[in-house]
C-alpha cells in the first residue's frame, strides 16, 4: 500500500520502461530488489540513476546501500510537482545492466524465442483455420472449376505469344542475344518432345548456323532449314521487328 510520500517515477531500462511510485524512505538496495523483476536485471547488476528535468542525471549509489535512503537524492522536492502533471514531467530513472553483452536476457530479439508450429496433418483436420474456409468457400486450389498449375504454365505462355505479337512468317531476333541473331517465325505451339517443356514454343529459322537443330526435334519435323540452323525457344526470348537478314559484306553507311 502507498503512501501520500510516495513518488511516481519513471522506471527506464534496455528492455522495459514503466511507471512506478517509489518512497523516499527505501534504501538503494530495496529499490533495486523491487526493480529486479521489473527490469530483469538483477539487483547486483543494476547501476541507478536519477534525472530530474532537464537537470544532470545523478548517480544513485552509495559505499553502503543497505543503509542509505533514497531521501537522500531530491525525490521529496517532486513529490507533489508530478501530482496531476503530465507524465513527461516525472523523474526519469534509468536503470544500466552491468553484465557483460553475452550474459544479458534481450526481451526484445524474438528470434531466439522458440515458436510452436503445428503439425500439417493437425491443421487439415481443424475446422476453425483458414484452410477449412477456403474448402468450404471452394476458394483457390479447392474450386473445382480452377485450372491446374500445369494448365496455368501453358495459358501464361501462349498468353505471351499473343503479347508479343509472335506469327510464323514474322522477322525476329532472339534475346538477349540482340542482333547477334537474327531470323524467321517459323512454327508457335507445343513441342512434346522437349522434356518438360509444357507449353508454348517458337521454332525460329536463324540467318547463320548458331541453332542447334535442322527444324526437327528427336526425328519429329516441325519445320524446314538448313542444319544448325534451328531453334526452339520460349515467346520471352522473341522480340519481333522488321530486322533485316545480317550480310557482313553490306555497308550499313551506304544509301539506298
Amino acid at each position: 500500500m502507498t503512501t501520500a510520500h510516495d513518488i511516481p517515477l519513471l522506471i527506464a531500462s534496455e528492455n522495459s520502461s514503466s511507471e512506478r511510485r517509489v518512497s523516499p524512505s527505501w534504501t538503494i538496495t530495496q529499490l533495486k530488489a523491487r526493480l529486479e523483476p521489473i527490469t530483469g536485471i538483477p539487483a547486483n547488476c543494476q547501476r541507478l540513476s536519477l534525472k530530474v528535468a532537464s537537470q544532470t542525471p545523478q548517480p544513485v549509489e552509495a559505499q553502503n546501500e543497505d543503509a542509505t535512503q533514497l531521501a537522500n537524492w531530491p525525490l521529496q522536492a517532486y513529490a507533489e510537482i508530478y501530482i496531476n502533471r503530465d507524465i513527461a514531467d516525472f523523474v526519469e530513472q534509468q536503470v544500466t545492466d552491468t553484465r557483460p553483452p553475452g550474459a544479458r536476457t534481450n526481451y526484445t530479439d524474438v528470434s531466439t524465442v522458440e515458436k510452436y508450429e503445428m503439425p500439417a496433418d493437425e491443421y487439415e483436420s481443424r475446422t476453425d483455420s483458414v484452410l477449412a474456409w477456403k474448402k468450404a468457400q471452394k476458394l483457390g486450389r479447392f474450386d473445382p472449376n480452377a485450372p491446374s498449375i500445369e494448365q496455368q504454365k501453358i495459358d501464361a505462355s501462349y498468353r505471351e505469344v499473343e503479347e508479343r505479337g509472335i506469327k510464323t512468317g514474322a522477322r525476329c531476333r532472339l534475346l538477349p542475344d540482340s542482333d547477334a541473331r537474327r531470323g524467321e517465325l517459323m512454327y508457335v505451339g507445343d513441342v512434346s518432345e522437349i522434356p518438360g517443356g509444357i507449353g508454348a514454343w517458337v521454332g525460329v529459322k536463324l540467318d547463320e548456323p548458331t541453332g542447334k537443330n535442322d527444324g526437327s526435334v528427336k526425328g519429329k519435323r516441325y519445320f524446314e532449314c538448313a542444319a544448325n540452323c534451328g531453334a526452339f525457344v520460349r515467346p520471352e526470348r522473341v522480340e519481333v521487328g522488321d530486322f533485316q537478314v545480317l550480310n557482313e559484306f553490306s555497308d550499313e553507311d551506304e544509301e539506298f
